[in-house]
């Protein structure tokens, strides 16, 4: 798969985000319809993961998790694509490294993120996680945090660090990730330019992900 091939069958699937997939022997005339639209997320899926697989090559010591599905439990289409990535002498239950489809931008973007399967929680895996708030703030990332079930970007200042500490501390933010964007995948020409610009944003976040070991 080319790099232009890739960013098509991804473009293609995010249009249909939030969709609802009916099985086709369940979709009466809507049948052809929902057979493209299998067809459309299992392409998109195998895109993602093949950008997964290239970025796995160039971080030895990480070990790829399988991609997320194309659609949840509801069967509702969810074209934002993730892989996390667990170092060797890690488990599921300690926050990790995740790539990810962006979700807050019009063109089509991928995320690194220090974050955590919420299936594989520990009773101190979000404690962990939040010690990213210990480090001074650095240019090129962002916090993502979640109160009351909803995430919100909040920019990386020392004001936003502080403010994010103290929430954290009365419970009112669940958890904070750190996040770096790759926000418009149109501008590389080819694999290789993108993974040369995730890899900036790996060591970048790397700090990050360090504190919460």
């Amino acid at each position: 798969m080319d790099y232009q091939e890739l960013l098509s069958k991804l473009s293609t699937f995010i249009a249909h985000q939030g969709e609802k997939y009916v099985s086709p022997a369940k979709a009466g005339p809507h049948a052809p319809e929902m057979e493209s639209l299998k067809s459309q997320g299992q392409q998109a899926r195998s895109a993602f993961t093949a950008l997964a697989l290239a970025l796995e090559e160039r971080v030895p010591g990480f070990n790829r998790q399988a991609t997320s599905q194309w659609m949840n439990q509801a069967q509702i289409l969810r074209p934002h694509f993730w892989a996390y990535f667990i170092e060797e002498t890690r488990s599921s239950q300690e926050p990790a490294i995740a790539l990810r489809v962006l979700q807050d931008t019009k063109s089509l973007g991928i995320s690194l993120e220090v974050s955590v399967i919420e299936r594989s929680l520990a009773e101190d895996t979000l404690s962990r996680l939040n010690r990213v708030l210990d480090l001074p703030c650095q240019d090129g990332l962002y916090y993502f945090a979640q109160e009351n079930g909803t995430s919100r970007r909040v920019e990386m200042t020392e004001e936003n660090r502080k403010a994010l500490v103290g929430s954290v501390e009365k419970g009112c933010v669940r958890k904070v990730q750190v996040k770096y964007d790759v926000t418009d995948l149109s501008q590389f020409s080819s694999f290789e330019d993108l993974e040369e610009e995730l890899l900036k944003g790996w060591e970048i976040i790397q700090p990050y992900y360090r504190i919460t070991q």
